[in-house]
């Protein structure tokens, strides 16, 4: 059987179209990660990464009691195997913030390896289903029924990582190197509805295991996100798509 030129070169382009798309969801680390492992106590420990496109977090705490031991995270970039990580929190070392670290990483279908420091991560989710996966900042909030905005260009930032599954909130300041606190666990999104289960929290252990309910809406952009904090309070917040 002949083909003509123009069918090969059509077969040659949708090959590598195929092929390149294959490549590409192979190599993409976006979603989240989890690696258990015991320290030298005896303690089970979790650890858990999420990646949105642009900004990644690391957190690691007992996988028992949820008490927290450690985070760190900042923006990435992938070139082929060798990823590059600028740190913009590190609770064990404020002085690593603003370092660029470039390491080589594996990513599989269903795992993430990081041979250096001989760590294997195991998937939990590609950042489906979750309608707010991305990194977003707060960018604004109602106090007795009075909107007040602010910049999230500004060094002081709160962000909130989310996978499709996983979430994690993080306040730090990259100009003076501060960290704040974090918290995260389990999410959903349904009928309007998020809602959150706690499974660490830096600033308070006992919030752990909480489930909390908040009303959603996406309006021109902005995540609109209203209920009560794990305290009781009302809590009524604007978040917008991290970007840079």
């Amino acid at each position: 059987m002949k083909l003509n030129s123009h069918k090969i070169k059509s077969i040659i382009v949708i090959t590598i179209l195929i092929l390149a798309s294959l490549y590409s969801n192979a190599q993409s680390p976006v979603g989240a990660w989890e690696r258990f492992y015991d320290d030298e106590d005896g303690n089970n420990i979790r650890s858990v990464v999420i990646f949105s496109e642009k900004f990644q977090s690391i957190v690691m705490y007992n996988a028992k009691t949820g008490e927290f031991i450690y985070s760190n995270g900042g923006t990435w970039e992938l070139n082929g195997n060798m990823m590059t990580e600028k740190v913009e929190f590190d609770t064990a070392n404020s002085e690593r913030v603003g370092d660029e670290l470039t390491f080589e990483v594996i990513i599989t279908n269903n795992s993430l390896s990081i041979p250096d420091a001989n760590w294997e991560f195991s998937k939990i989710d590609d950042g489906m289903p979750g309608e707010l996966n991305g990194a977003w900042l707060m960018s604004g909030r109602y106090r007795n029924g009075e909107k007040q905005m602010r910049s999230t260009d500004r060094p002081r930032k709160t962000m909130k990582i989310l996978s499709g599954t996983r979430f994690q909130w993080i306040a730090f300041d990259t100009e003076k190197k501060e960290f704040k606190g974090t918290g995260g666990g389990t999410y959903t999104t349904i009928n309007g509805k998020y809602s959150e289960k706690i499974e660490f929290f830096s600033r308070d252990n006992s919030r752990v295991g909480m489930n909390l309910e908040f009303n959603y809406d996406i309006d021109k952009g902005n995540w609109i996100h209203k209920g009560k904090t794990s305290k009781g309070d009302p809590l009524h917040e604007i978040w917008v798509k991290r970007k840079k």
